[in-house]
């Protein structure tokens, strides 16, 4: 008899892996609330200046880079399943180390570089967390999705990561909300990171009892294992021919599974396509969305509820990504959000110039953000989880992810510096960023909607004068 594709199946085992997304948000965003706390208890009292500042608040990026690197490694040693149990794992260490990085070595109170330096540690491994889960999550979800709507179940992980931030801008609200500052800058903030450690140990906990991915069963040999997990997914008949298609592409032309097995274009394209998904400016926003609208004149409580604002936006617009990105295609997307971030960002330059600051810069940043979380920000990951090849792609995600966590280093940590120079030349940057990310994908990348994860490999064996044809 055969059997039906099991919707609800995929999509509970889906939710399990995007908690991952929404760790990876809490824990890039619950910065945002702390930042000047953070700034007022370790930096400030040993006489350091903005560089320093910018490099604490950006320091989980730093584990970012090194969980995107070695996430290949862990991916193909270890699997999915048990590389996003480490993520989780790492996420709930760096919370409560985090909150309380006095804990065995120092005095609470006594600010000291190594104090600092001890913050940071437990920053860069959470860092590291989300650069494993960053990774692996869209590699586990593309491996488990049926081809039809893999880039809707790739974008809910954007979602996560999205509802993630807005969780913890309302956590942070809510801590800080009626308090006196002093509060805040000594123990609120312990609590702001201290949150995360609840939805770790959840993450944790529920990936006992989801399955490794058939594509990772079958690099290594399981085949049995991958049948039944594809048969529970697809139905019998239809996991039959995907297991032999999945076979085919790991042993025939590709004698072994070296980066460049495919050629170097590929690889190129998916570094190039997490380096604009940074250089837009997009967690500029998104790590000084407080500040930014303080500088524009609210008040400190005020510009919290600005930020919580802000994510209903991006969850909005996330939504609609994923409601069309199966239908409409992934470059349409990408250019129209091109498009709408350039205007965003040369608008909110040409105020900032004009010394004009109000609600015509908060429209701006809206249009910006809105077009970002309708177009870069769900349909890179869904790219990054399905352009390459099925030999290649642990490996491949991995250069890829670590691109992105290092252009977000760069970009975050010198945006303070670049903010006392001039603000105008700031944002026109990146507006002139989303002008070549639009060209970029309009040249290089090729339409993947409704292709199989198998289909990829036909795309990058061609040779490289029909490549160019292709995208």
């Amino acid at each position: 008899m055969k059997q039906k594709r099991n919707s609800l199946y995929i999509f509970s085992i889906t939710l399990v892996a995007c908690i991952g997304g929404l760790l990876f948000g809490y824990d890039t965003a619950v910065i945002s609330g702390a930042d000047k706390s953070i700034e007022a208890y370790l930096v400030k009292p040993l006489g350091l200046g903005s560089l320093a500042h910018g490099a604490t608040i950006s320091s989980a990026l730093i584990g970012c880079i090194i969980g995107g690197l070695i996430s290949g490694y862990f991916a193909s040693k270890f699997g999915r399943k048990n590389s996003l149990i480490a993520a989780a794992a790492l996420f709930f260490l760096s919370a409560l180390g985090s909150a309380y990085p006095e804990f065995l070595f120092f005095t609470k109170g006594e600010p000291s570089i190594s104090l600092l330096l001890t913050f940071n540690l437990y920053r860069i491994i959470g860092g590291i967390g989300v650069g494993l889960a960053s990774a692996i999550v869209p590699i586990y979800i593309g491996e488990i999705a049926p081809a039809n709507i893999r880039g809707r179940l790739v974008s809910f992980n954007q979602f996560t990561i999205i509802f993630g931030m807005l969780v913890v801008y309302f956590v942070n609200w809510g801590i800080a909300n009626g308090q006196p500052l002093e509060w805040i800058n000594d123990v609120g903030w312990r609590y702001m990171f201290a949150s995360e450690a609840i939805p770790a140990l959840l993450f944790g906990l529920l990936l006992l009892f989801v399955p490794e991915t058939p594509r990772y069963l079958t690099l290594k040999n399981q085949d049995d294992k991958a049948l039944a997990i594809l048969t529970k997914i697809n139905g019998s008949s239809e996991a039959k021919s995907i297991l032999k298609e999945i076979k085919q592409t790991v042993t025939v032309n590709v004698s072994s599974e070296k980066l460049f097995a495919y050629g170097k274009l590929v690889i190129i394209i998916g570094i190039l396509l997490s380096v604009f998904q940074q250089f837009v400016g997009i967690n500029v926003a998104l790590y000084y969305a407080p500040r930014i609208f303080e500088s524009m004149g609210a008040a400190k409580d005020a510009s919290m509820l600005q930020t919580i604002v802000m994510g209903l936006i991006n969850v909005v617009f996330t939504v609609i990504a994923i409601l069309t990105v199966d239908k409409w295609g992934r470059k349409p997307l990408l250019i129209v959000g091109s498009i709408g971030m350039a205007i965003g960002m040369f608008g909110v330059a040409g105020l900032a110039f004009s010394n004009v600051i109000g609600i015509s810069t908060l429209i701006f940043i809206i249009i910006y953000t809105a077009s970002f979380m309708m177009s870069w920000g769900p349909i890179c990951w869904v790219l990054i989880s399905e352009i390459f090849p099925n030999k290649i792609r642990g490996q491949a995600v991995a250069v890829a992810v670590a691109a992105q966590w290092a252009a977000n280093y760069l970009i975050s940590s010198t945006y303070p510096m670049m903010m006392e120079y001039s603000s105008g030349l700031t944002y026109g940057f990146y507006g002139l960023m989303s002008v070549l990310s639009a060209i970029f994908v309009w040249k290089f990348i090729p339409e993947t909607k409704g292709k199989t994860l198998e289909q990829m490999d036909n795309v990058w064996r061609k040779p490289s004068v029909n490549q160019h044809k292709a995208v």
